[in-house]
């Protein structure tokens, strides 16, 4: 028996095979969990084609987490796979090209205002959305995010680095407003991974070179997995006590001075 027998997820985020997400839902498939994607526009066919290469078959339902008609769908277009939601990954982050790559000085607001929007705000938007499928009496449940260390100005992350801190406070504000209903609400900051979002940041070769050389236990770009491991176990019943917390897998950079 895994340690997610039973359990309902839902998994955004799901590009290619290298993505955090993609392996989050094999992990949970193969630790007991029902899983569901979701995906939208142009990449929904991607998600469509990508699905099919975890162990098993899983449904995914449209959702662009900017769109409150989406939003307001999300738990009839859910209901439609499963009755209630013990889950989600939230692995959802965008920036206009203006607003990285040491232009922060010259961005304007509504670049700022985009990547805030599609990288931050969305976490509660997703939240609050499959909120009716994930509480009830005597249920616990939980919401689990991915980001990039935002304690940091890291170079030419300029606006993306401030939608992240925007966004691991927003899970501490949602972590206290929805405590009572049970469902808690983490995050883990995963160390520079080779998905296609990263490498759509200006300066990502710079990352990987200076993270091997300060991890004390080694970083492997090319892994996503040991990331996915901190979700699946932020989702599973070992942490019934652990909300607004950031869990760091980059093989120990975060505490590491350069």
């Amino acid at each position: 028996m895994g340690i997610l027998e039973g359990k309902n997820l839902l998994v955004t985020g799901v590009l290619t095979d290298q993505s955090i997400a993609f392996h989050v839902a094999r992990l949970a498939q193969e630790q007991g969990a029902n899983v569901v994607l979701s995906s939208f526009g142009r990449a929904l066919s991607l998600t469509n084609r990508i699905a099919g290469r975890l162990p098993t078959p899983v449904p995914v339902v449209e959702l662009d987490v900017t769109d409150p008609e989406h939003l307001a769908a999300l738990p009839e277009r859910l209901s439609q796979y499963v009755h209630r939601i013990d889950g989600v990954l939230h692995s959802i982050g965008y920036a206009p090209e203006a607003a990285l790559g040491g232009n922060f000085l010259n961005t304007e607001w509504e670049d700022v205002a985009t990547a805030v929007h599609v990288s931050a705000y969305s976490l509660k938007s997703l939240t609050m959305a499959a909120l009716p499928l994930m509480t009830g009496e005597g249920r616990t449940s939980s919401v689990v995010g991915l980001t990039f260390d935002a304690t940091v100005a890291w170079p030419k992350y300029d606006w993306m680095g401030v939608a992240k801190a925007a966004f691991e406070s927003t899970s501490r504000y949602l972590a206290r407003d929805l405590g009572s209903q049970g469902v808690r609400v983490n995050l883990v900051a995963a160390g520079p991974i080779g998905t296609m979002a990263a490498k759509s940041i200006p300066g990502f070769e710079e990352f990987k070179t200076m993270w091997d050389a300060r991890s004390p236990i080694g970083w492997d770009v090319q892994d996503p997995e040991p990331a996915a491991r901190g979700c699946v176990a932020l989702f599973s019943d070992w942490f019934p006590k652990t909300t607004a917390e950031i869990i760091h897998v980059d093989g120990g950079v975060h505490a590491i001075m350069g």
